[in-house]
């Protein structure tokens, strides 16, 4: 077992222990954790197990991953792996989820905030919403465009953030396509009535969110775009592309 002592350091280690010869890693930590050692063993053989560690832990929820650490390692150990797609944003490597607008904001404030934990994403959230000046973005999707002043433009391989939140309900992890949310802009207070609405799975009935699937995604804006993948967060060029990657990653998960 290793201890992570840096960002990025995860990553190090999968990669080295790929090196070696190893055919399972085990992520233990949070939806960053998992991005990083998933990082590594994209597109090889190599199996992720994950033992949910984070605030959020978006991608063991969504594989059946048991919150306890005992439950967690006795599925990796005898469980199987199944392969599931991954999404890339300009080159970084996403499992769950990539966002553009007020969750990118909130991940790279969250990212310079030496607290962590729900409690303080929360803080953060409600802090972000209250200063957000929404941006112009055109969004093409596989040819098909649309221009909005987004509040959030979610880029979704599988259907939650993490703590059940719903940003794409009908998002399948194994079907080759990346589900784009665009929620439009809307004041403070609206966020916090329709919130109830992510965790009842009933988002895309809200008024001003659009949903579709496509495989190549291009995003734009008049200046450089702020993102995030799993919860890290970058800065772009005035144009970020992302796309999907099928069956990039074998992965642990609860039988059906």
């Amino acid at each position: 077992m290793f201890v992570t002592e840096r960002p990025g350091h995860a990553r190090e280690l999968a990669a080295a222990a790929l090196r070696r010869g190893a055919r399972l890693c085990i992520a233990w930590g949070g939806d960053g954790t998992v991005n990083e050692v998933a990082s590594a063993l994209a597109h090889t053989d190599a199996v992720l197990g994950i033992v949910p560690g984070g605030s959020g832990n978006g991608l063991a929820r969504e594989l059946g991953v048991p919150a306890d650490p005992a439950q967690a390692f006795d599925m990796i150990l005898s469980g199987s792996a199944r392969a599931i797609d991954a999404g890339e944003v300009d080159g970084h490597l996403f499992v769950n989820v990539a966002g553009f607008g007020l969750d990118a904001r909130v991940a790279l404030a969250f990212g310079a905030d030496r607290r962590r934990g729900l409690r303080r994403y929360v803080q953060l959230t409600a802090r972000e919403l209250l200063a957000y000046d929404p941006v112009e973005y055109t969004v093409t999707v596989d040819g098909d465009t649309e221009r909005a002043r987004p509040l959030i433009v979610a880029l979704a391989n599988s259907r939650q953030y993490g703590n059940g939140a719903l940003i794409a309900p009908d998002a399948r992890l194994d079907d080759g396509r990346l589900d784009v949310v665009v929620v439009g802009h809307r004041p403070p207070w609206r966020v916090l009535v329709e919130a109830r609405r992510l965790f009842t799975g009933t988002l895309g009935e809200a008024p001003g969110v659009s949903m579709r699937t496509g495989r190549t995604i291009e995003i734009s804006a008049a200046e450089p775009v702020v993102y995030h993948v799993d919860g890290e967060a970058h800065r772009g060029g005035a144009l970020v592309r992302a796309q999907v990657r099928p069956a990039a990653l074998h992965v642990v998960a609860r039988p059906d």
